[in-house]
C-alpha cells in the first residue's frame, strides 16, 4: 500500500515540476498542489503539528529520491530543498543527490524505516535540531535559492550581510505592516539555510 502511495506521489509530483517549469515549487507549494482535487495523493495536514507534517515531509522527499533515480540517467536531476524543488540538466552544478553518491540526507529518505518513526522520536529528532546538534550543511543550489529570496544576485560574502538584509526585509513583509505569515515564513526558511551554510 505504501509503496502504491510513493508511484502516485512519484507521478503527481514530475508533473507538476514540469508544469512549474524552470522556477519549480517550494515544497510547501507541492504539497497543496499534491492535496488539491486534481491529484487528492496527500490528505489533510495540519501544518503546525510536526507528528502530522513529518510522515507527509519524509514521504515526499523518499518519492522525490526515487524520482530522481529514474530520471538521472536520462539526463535530469531534481534540485532538493524545502525552498525550492525543480527539474533541472543532470550536467547543472549544485546536484548533491546523484544516484550512487555518499549523501547522507539521501541515505535517511531512502530508508522507509525512518517513516515509522514514533511521535517521541520525531519530537527528539526536532529538539536537536532546534538545539543545533545537527548541523547539515545545505547545498549550494539550496544555498543560492536562499540568498535569490533575500534579493540577493549571488551568496553575500558574509553572514552579518545576510543578516541585515534578513531583518530589513521582515521589517517590510510584518504581518502588521501589511505582509503575511507566509512571506514571514518563506524568508525564515531561506534565512536558516544561509544560516547553516555560514555556520
Amino acid at each position: 500500500m505504501l509503496n502504491q502511495q510513493v508511484e502516485h506521489l512519484m507521478i503527481a509530483a514530475e508533473h507538476e515540476l514540469r508544469a512549474a517549469g524552470p522556477s519549480g515549487l517550494s515544497e510547501l507549494a507541492l504539497i497543496k498542489t499534491l492535496q488539491s482535487e486534481r491529484w487528492q495523493v496527500i490528505g489533510s495536514v495540519d501544518f503546525s503539528r510536526t507528528e502530522q507534517l513529518y510522515p507527509v515531509h519524509f514521504l515526499l522527499f523518499h518519492a522525490l529520491y526515487r524520482l530522481n533515480d529514474e530520471l538521472f540517467p536520462a539526463g535530469e536531476h531534481i534540485q532538493l530543498s524545502p525552498l525550492q524543488i525543480r527539474l533541472c540538466p543532470a550536467s547543472s552544478s549544485g546536484n548533491t543527490s546523484l544516484p550512487g553518491a555518499k549523501d547522507s540526507l539521501r541515505e535517511f529518505y531512502m530508508d522507509l524505516k525512518q517513516y515509522y518513526l514514533s511521535n517521541t522520536e520525531i519530537a527528539d529528532m526536532m529538539d536537536r535540531f532546534w538545539t543545533g546538534t545537527i548541523v547539515q550543511k545545505p547545498n549550494s543550489a539550496s544555498v543560492a535559492s536562499a540568498a535569490e529570496v533575500l534579493g540577493f544576485e549571488s551568496v553575500p560574502p558574509t553572514f552579518d550581510t545576510a543578516k541585515r538584509r534578513f531583518r530589513k526585509l521582515m521589517m517590510k513583509v510584518h504581518p502588521d505592516r501589511g505582509g503575511s505569515t507566509v512571506q514571514v515564513q518563506h524568508l525564515n526558511d531561506a534565512f536558516a539555510v544561509l544560516k547553516a551554510h555560514y555556520s
